[in-house]
């Protein structure tokens, strides 16, 4: 639910080229069904000429709700579609937490 939440707020807010919105939990030691810890990858010419920390800005203020209500982490990978096409070739891998096993 709350992926779905965080799904529909980002492609409001960004009007993303591409949107995925990975929930990692079990990645990091989490109880099965808990959504603690996401990954987003999202492409916007909304981001052209913004620098890294006013993007990240601008997620964590869309998303502020589920950060103080259950989401532990959010790796966040946010591109303008130029910079997103030069990154297919890179791995957008999350790494696990201590105690966690894949």
């Amino acid at each position: 639910m709350i992926r779905e939440q965080m799904l529909v707020k980002l492609t409001k807010a960004f009007q993303p080229t591409y949107l995925n919105v990975i929930n990692e939990s079990y990645r990091h030691n989490s109880s099965s069904g808990l959504e603690s810890h996401f990954k987003v990858v999202l492409v916007s010419n909304d981001f052209i000429g913004t620098s890294f920390l006013t993007r990240h800005r601008s997620i964590y203020s869309v998303l502020s709700e589920e950060l103080v209500n259950g989401v532990y982490a959010l790796a966040l990978h946010i591109y303008t579609l130029k910079e997103f096409k030069n990154k297919q070739d890179k791995s957008l891998v999350s790494p696990y937490c201590l105690g966690a096993t894949d």
